[in-house]
């Protein structure tokens, strides 16, 4: 039988996706059942336990597949659509709902959902940037403008922007977390790790991105020979970490030291974790070098 990983590939023993008959071992084989994320933020859990360690969080309107629903867990796989970004594990079924058809994702790092066109009213709940919501309609009073989304409820209308718009740096969205406190697993202001910063940041520039450290070193952009001549937005990747550089000099990365995403100098980053025993193992590049930059570093193809 292939050899799949089952972060990306949905098979146990006893079930695993349809896709996958003929390539694993499995008693039955489902098509699995098209969902949505109904809640903020929900956590993905590796058993289906409310103490089993976080894999990732899935954010509000985001597309899953649903493979088993048990004892109020559901075996799922995030981001069915996307081969880079599919990502599988167990979530409760209370945080999942119809599908339904996003027009609009939030491009802010947190937004308010209003009850009522008016940002006085205390609001129903919150969405994290990348959340996908469905505009319905439009309305304004003295303070703002508002689009109104399903489920029931009102957005400013400058925190949300359609499906297909692009932020032209990623960098520049990552930065926008800097502070928000670490969290292993997490993919939100409220908490987010390494590669989830990474992944988040490159999804609203439009680039499909992996969910963990291992994934994104292989498959995100092109591997430079050396550490000299970085540029914005380079990754330096450790076993099991990844920051993202600001200029030549200075990474900025969600991590356990500063228990936050923070900025600090490469060099002090690349001394305290080898320290405990752990170098650089590579650099990568995302984007193309332009011919403004110049020849730059060696690239490893």
């Amino acid at each position: 039988m292939t050899s799949l990983d089952p972060r990306r590939h949905a098979f146990r023993a006893d079930l695993a996706e349809k896709d996958l008959e003929g390539q694993v071992a499995a008693t039955r084989f489902v098509e699995g059942v098209p969902r949505q994320v109904v809640a903020p933020t929900v956590t993905l859990r590796r058993r289906p336990e409310p103490d089993a360690p976080l894999e990732t969080e899935a954010l509000f309107g985001e597309a899953v597949v649903v493979f088993e629903e048990e004892a109020g867990w559901s075996w799922v796989k995030l981001a069915p659509d996307s081969p880079a970004s599919a990502y599988v594990g167990y979530m409760p079924t209370g945080a999942l709902g119809p599908s339904t058809t996003p027009t609009h994702r939030v491009c802010v790092p947190r937004t308010l959902v209003f009850p009522a066109p008016d940002i006085k009213r205390p609001p129903l709940s919150f969405l994290p940037m990348g959340a996908l919501v469905t505009v319905t309609g439009a309305a304004a009073d003295q303070n703002a403008r508002y689009s109104a989304v399903t489920p029931d409820g009102f957005i400013v209308e400058q925190h949300l922007e359609p499906l297909a718009a692009v932020a032209p740096d990623f960098v520049a969205v990552a930065e926008r977390f800097l502070g928000a406190p670490y969290l292993w697993g997490g993919k939100s202001v409220a908490g987010i790790d390494c590669s989830g910063l990474v992944q988040l940041a490159c999804a609203m520039a439009g680039i499909a991105a992996p969910r963990d450290t291992d994934m994104q070193e292989r498959e995100l952009g092109t591997r430079l020979a050396g550490i000299e001549a970085l540029e914005r937005g380079d990754l330096v990747f450790w076993k099991g970490h990844v920051g993202i550089m600001l200029d030549g000099a200075r990474l900025l990365h969600a991590n356990a030291h500063h228990m936050m995403t923070a900025v600090e100098p490469l060099a002090e980053a690349v001394a305290r974790i080898a320290s405990r025993g752990s170098s650089v193992t590579s650099i990568r590049r995302i984007r193309p070098l332009t011919s403004a930059q110049g020849d730059g570093p060696e690239i490893v193809t």
